[in-house]
């Protein structure tokens, strides 16, 4: 029943050695068993369920606990699985996950990502560079103004075209108007051009009406979709992953994700959150705020989501880190040598801010690409 097969999580701590060993102590068994360890008599459980520390040792921040778990705990399902990374503890001060390490007998019940980097590109036809992204701003243009500021990006050279995040059902841009004018206009200009540019429509609801638009949107011709999993749950993503009637790219985007990144002493690193946990729910891309931009993440975090969405995870396929966030163009060539070829540049106002002309813009931005 048990196979001994084993799970790893590393935990940063806070306080002292022995206040940071005491929280090792009780993430072993909150993260398990949930019951006082003294009055468990069972062999099984102390030599199997609970939680076990395998090192524990001082570092720059604090004190870094690996710890492990049976992979039997969790069921062989996502939300389980997440539960016992940072479930109870989440609400306990001055512990944050900083890495999973996931054996083959547990990664084998995750499809992970349908396409992931090799695949977008294949579905793009794009091999040899970053691949361009826009996003469709600002809030308040009507269904067919988007559709336009669609073609023309998509005239200019852009790969992707995707909402804002904050573009849903409002009044004066219904989703499926909205789907129905962007995609046009992508389909507009890639028969002026010869491109396979997309438009990702954002669909981000309550879950049930997640699913419903992911489902409309495909029916309208949408090549992609993007959804905010910390508003509908990462299991939608997962969702829509395993899905076999969904045939296109899925993006993540970091909507609501502040609180579990930016506290230095509690929640996710951007390298588990971020990378590690965003291809186990099957996204193939990662929208998140860039170094330099308006948003405080630094360049070693942004290096390390980078490396995540490419550490070895078994068969769970790699996907691009897509940077954005009041990026300006004159930020591309550092970008590029920091990220390389595998990544996505998101760019949103400062398309805008080159010159009047927005379909040339983006030529340029393709130009210093």
């Amino acid at each position: 029943m048990i196979s001994g097969e084993r799970f790893t999580v590393e935990y940063l701590l806070k306080g002292d050695e022995k206040e940071a060993l005491a929280k090792a102590e009780d993430i072993c068994v909150e993260q398990s068993i949930e019951f006082p360890k003294d009055l468990v008599a069972k062999s099984l459980i102390l030599e199997h369920i609970i939680g076990r520390i395998e090192s524990f040792k001082k570092v720059e921040d604090g004190y870094l606990a690996t710890i492990s778990f049976a992979i039997e705990i969790t069921a062989f399902e996502f939300t389980q699985l997440l539960n016992v990374l940072f479930g109870n503890i989440s609400i306990k001060p001055g512990i944050k996950v900083q890495k999973i390490n996931l054996p083959e007998s547990l990664l084998k019940h995750f499809n992970g990502p349908k396409f992931g980097i090799n695949g977008i590109r294949e579905f793009l036809g794009v091999y040899d560079r970053p691949l361009l992204f826009a996003a469709l701003k600002p809030m308040g243009f009507t269904p067919k103004e988007l559709g336009e500021l669609a073609y023309k990006f998509a005239l200019g050279g852009i790969d992707i075209i995707k909402d804002d995040h904050g573009l849903t059902n409002q009044v004066f841009a219904p989703f499926d108007e909205r789907v129905k004018y962007c995609v046009e206009g992508v389909e507009r200009a890639n028969s002026e051009t010869g491109q396979k540019s997309i438009y990702v429509p954002n669909i981000t609801a309550s879950y049930d009406e997640t699913i419903g638009r992911a489902e409309l949107a495909l029916k309208l011709g949408a090549k992609g979709l993007m959804l905010a999993p910390a508003l509908t749950g990462l299991d939608a993503i997962k969702k829509l992953a395993d899905d076999k009637n969904v045939n296109v790219p899925l993006f993540s985007h970091p909507a609501f994700q502040g609180s579990y990144l930016t506290c230095s002493e509690s929640g996710f690193s951007h390298y588990c959150l971020l990378g590690q946990i965003s291809r186990l729910a099957g996204a193939d891309g990662v929208i998140y705020p860039n170094f330099g931009g308006r948003f405080s993440f630094t360049k070693q975090e942004c290096i390390n989501i980078a490396e995540s969405t490419k550490v070895k995870m078994g068969h769970i396929k790699s996907i691009f880190p897509c940077p954005g966030g009041g990026m300006s163009l004159d930020k591309i060539p550092e970008m590029k040598d920091v990220y390389g070829n595998d990544v996505t540049f998101l760019m949103g106002g400062g398309l805008f801010r080159h010159s009047d002309d927005l379909v040339e813009n983006c030529k340029y931005f393709r130009s210093i690409i």
